[in-house]
């Protein structure tokens, strides 16, 4: 039978979603079960639209709860488009994310004086830094790189001081974005996880840093490194080796920072750890 023009007018229907529930500083992983016809879904996140990625019987994504949203309810749209006799429907979901707050510690450190009161070149090298920093975290691939579960870069290892409000030689600064692990200068850093090396470069702040693109907008960043065994492009495997640990940038000494951000969001790495269930995997 041949479609009108009218059949073929993309359809909007509104549904309803249960809420999510969320810490501040964690990534979530959401669901949708596959149903018969779809063939995309995303949702509206902090005026980003994430995209879902179909995953056996459901389609799967992950958001980022930034350490500075505040605690709340936050009404957002999942899309779910699907196609059938009557042509392409979209349908629109309404869903509430549930933000709970979570108290972090302060943690006081004392750094060489040039990374806490910065001389005007080292203050455009780390303006100039940021905005490229920002400019791949804002980037969402579209597609699942992994599809394996999410591993700590030194097995065994267990940073607790993620979201700590840092006190730089008596100075407020930003809260700790990530995990520092326990490492001698030249152990092992292994990536968390399948992905693309989108950075591989000495930073101001963070020394010798490689940052990892495992699609969905969720990037792991490894920093203070001694040595980088990685370049931009290349794709790297669940556990590969990217370099070894040292102490360059701002640091107290040898250790590994380990940050995952999830569409610029920034979150507690073992968030993505926990999930348990593999979320790339059906």
């Amino acid at each position: 039978m041949l479609m009108t023009p009218i059949m073929l007018i993309a359809q909007l229907i509104l549904l309803a979603a249960g809420p999510i529930t969320a810490g501040q500083g964690n990534a979530v992983r959401l669901t949708v079960p596959n149903e018969p016809g779809i063939s995309a879904v995303e949702i509206q996140w902090q005026k980003k639209d994430v995209p879902y990625v179909r995953v056996g019987a459901e389609w799967v994504a992950v958001i980022g709860v930034d350490l500075d949203v505040k605690a709340g309810s936050y009404p957002s749209t999942i899309r779910v488009t699907r196609s059938g006799a009557g042509g392409v429907v979209t349908e629109k979901r309404s869903v509430t994310v549930i933000v709970k707050a979570v108290k972090y510690p302060t943690t006081q450190l004392k750094v060489a004086e040039e990374y806490v009161d910065l001389s005007p070149e080292n203050t455009e090298r780390a303006l100039r830094e940021q905005k490229e920093l920002d400019g791949i975290h804002n980037a969402i691939t579209r597609d699942m790189l992994w599809t394996d579960p999410f591993v700590v870069p030194i097995a065994g290892e267990t940073g607790t001081n993620f979201g700590h409000r840092r006190i730089f030689n008596g100075q407020a600064r930003a809260p700790h974005a990530g995990a520092d692990l326990h490492a001698a200068t030249g152990t092992p850093i292994h990536s968390t996880n399948r992905g693309r090396v989108v950075l591989a470069k000495d930073l101001f702040f963070t020394g010798n840093t490689v940052i990892v693109d495992h699609g969905l907008g969720v990037y792991s960043l490894y920093a203070h490194l001694s040595r980088i065994d990685v370049a931009v492009g290349a794709i790297v495997e669940r556990s590969q080796v990217l370099g070894l640990s040292g102490a360059t940038g701002r640091v107290t000494g040898p250790h590994l920072h380990w940050g995952i951000k999830v569409q610029n969001a920034r979150v507690d790495p073992f968030s993505l750890v926990k999930f348990g269930v593999n979320p790339g995997k059906p």
